[in-house]
């Protein structure tokens, strides 16, 4: 197999180690006989010895997970994510993928987080991890597939290309990297039975009777097996079909998203013929069949990445803004304790209401008003009182984990604050990086989420807030659900649009469409119904924050402007709700609501202040 010594003069890469470490990867890459390859042909000479390194680190840390003897596995990938580590700060490597990974994350300036999660979710397989229900099972696929996709987004990005991550287009996406994923299963289902693990839901198992064990010992029927393909290819093919999805890419990007695809129909069709034979060995694609569907693509993409979507040369941002090296100190995981500190506690030690668990609200809903006018009133910059506004975010956070409150959404940027002076838009993405981002939230026990649209982030912002969300996945006292770019009207109308497509597609019944069937296709599905919202700063509106949660909310008002809200503002406001009695439609006498709580003075008295506003 020669070398392409025209990709390597294209990615500026004559360094005769690198280059030998370069060949590493795209020899595992090639050898592995995944779409990763045919992928990585389809991209610009430039960018593919990046992606082969990418994709080359997977493969060998899964194959330390996988092979060897079983009592040292763990140790030999904690050794080898411990080299890379160190080989990054070092700038080099002795192990030929290392280095070439190396070279490739500061060349192109990339943040790692998100291989250092795909590397800890495959080491986590060591031990045998199984997926009960479909949903974990795409949490892992989501996991693993968008960790390495989100870095040759970004490394796309550094490229000067960027992907549309819009609101409306993430249910394809998702769907779409879990059709790869149920591909991948099924190609890999003698490799992983032989091995004594399965990787499907082992709801769908049930379904078709079989249990992960008759699959390992040999002790299904053919005939059961068969469905069990029959089904899962369906749903794969299915899940392939994303045309709005690939008509927003990018010209040079939709002809490689629709190749991938149309490779993977032809995986597919080998998969269903294979059938239960798939238990004795994985299905091989055929090339002549393969290449008539990438030959035309590699000239289409070619034609494309050439006139309609160019890239920027094979050297980093920093390195093109100053000349300088990239800084490795950003491009190295951000240190995180084990063990999640408790939150801070006020400075005058005040301490929560004592309220019974049921009478406090499970979900508050913040929007964060009155930033702007506190700088004014005090002859400030607005952009000082975004910032000032940020201490009183993280004080509300920790005051959220003192009085055991389970969800918190803050209202940090909506779509209709672009409006607004570029010096102020500015200042409000300061105030979610300098209190959320930079403020050390991974050291205590928040679940980070984040609501709203990607169009128009800047990427470093968007690299953070993907970080916050892969590191705190395993939190459980708090979950901070952060608004950016948010606007409620806008998921609803994406949520409508997602059920037309479904329903266009044969996938939904229009006639059976539920309020549940609506829920399922917000942005965040799972997130809980608000019980309180409250709003700062003096005004009476909700602001089009979070419209089919707060259907029923409680709704709560103070003048107090949001720099000058602290925690015990937060206690107030779940203190005044705990008073309420929430009917739901019903009549009082009807005894739907709890009943009124007797007005009890919460434990830390809210000093007066001169704050305007007040």
């Amino acid at each position: 197999m020669p070398r392409p010594r025209s990709v390597y003069r294209a990615a500026r890469i004559a360094e005769p180690d690198l280059v030998e470490g370069y060949e590493a990867c795209r020899r595992a890459v090639r050898r592995a006989g995944g779409t990763e390859y045919a992928t990585a042909q389809l991209m610009p000479p430039a960018l593919r010895p990046a992606l082969w390194a990418i994709y080359a680190a997977g493969r060998v840390v899964d194959d330390l997970a996988d092979t060897g003897d079983p009592t040292r596995r763990e140790a030999r990938c904690d050794a080898w994510i411990g080299a890379f580590t160190e080989d990054l700060r070092r700038g080099a490597g002795s192990d030929p993928v290392r280095r070439a990974l190396v070279h490739t994350v500061r060349t192109w300036d990339l943040p790692t987080d998100g291989l250092q999660a795909a590397f800890a979710a495959t080491r986590a397989d060591i031990g045998g991890r199984t997926h009960p229900t479909w949903q974990a099972w795409s949490a892992y696929a989501q996991l693993v597939g968008t960790s390495f996709f989100a870095q040759g987004a970004v490394l796309l990005a550094a490229a000067g290309v960027y992907l549309p991550l819009r609101l409306r287009y993430l249910d394809a996406a998702r769907q779409w990297v879990d059709a790869l994923g149920v591909i991948d299963n099924l190609e890999d289902l003698a490799e992983d039975t032989a091995q004594g693990r399965i990787t499907l839901p082992l709801e769908v198992l049930a379904a078709h009777g079989l249990s992960a064990a008759d699959l390992i010992t040999g002790g299904a029927a053919n005939g059961q097996v068969a469905a069990l393909v029959e089904t899962l290819a369906a749903q794969a093919r299915t899940w392939l079909d994303q045309p709005e999805l690939f008509e927003a890419l990018p010209p040079a990007l939709a002809v490689v998203a629709r190749a991938v695809t149309d490779v993977g129909r032809l995986r597919l069709a080998r998969i269903e013929r294979a059938g239960p034979e798939l238990l004795c060995g994985k299905p091989r694609l055929p090339r002549i069949a393969a290449e008539r569907i990438l030959l035309p693509a590699r000239l289409e993409a070619y034609v494309a990445w050439k006139f309609l979507t160019p890239i920027g040369p094979a050297q980093s941002p920093s390195a093109r803004a100053t000349g300088r090296p990239p800084r490795v100190d950003r491009l190295l995981p951000a240190p995180r304790s084990e063990t999640p500190r408790p939150p801070r506690p006020h400075p005058s030690g005040a301490r929560p209401p004592r309220r019974p668990a049921e009478r406090l609200p499970r979900h508050v809903a913040v929007v964060m008003d009155g930033n702007g006018r506190w700088a004014t009133d005090r002859g400030l910059p607005r952009t000082e009182g975004h910032r000032a506004g940020g201490k009183s975010m993280q004080d509300v956070v920790h005051g959220a984990l003192e009085i055991g409150l389970r969800h918190l959404t803050l209202y940090a940027f909506s779509t209709e604050n672009w409006r607004r002076q570029p010096e102020e838009i500015d200042g409000l993405l300061t105030l979610v990086r300098e209190s959320v981002l930079e403020e050390g939230i991974l050291d205590h026990d928040v679940r980070f989420r984040w609501a709203g649209s990607a169009e128009g982030l800047p990427q470093d912002v968007l690299a953070d807030l993907v970080r916050l969300e892969h590191d705190t996945g395993n939190r459980g006292a708090l979950t901070l659900t952060l608004c950016i770019n948010y606007g409620g009207r806008i998921e609803l109308t994406q949520a409508a649009a997602s059920l037309a497509r479904a329903a266009a597609a044969g996938r939904l019944d229009p006639a059976h469409i539920s309020e549940r069937t609506f829920a399922a296709h917000l942005a965040l599905p799972d997130l809980p119904d608000v019980d309180l919202l409250w709003r700062t700063g003096g005004e009476q509106r909700t602001s089009n924050l979070l419209p089919w949660h707060a259907a029923y909310a409680e709704l709560h008002f103070s003048d107090t402007r949001w720099p000058d809200v602290d925690r015990r503002d937060l206690w107030h406001a779940m203190d005044a709700y705990a008073h309420r009695t929430r009917n739901f439609g019903t009549s009082p006498e009807s005894g739907s609501g709890p009943p009124v709580a007797d007005p009890v003075r919460p434990t830390a008295e809210r000093p007066a202040r001169d704050a305007p506003g007040r």
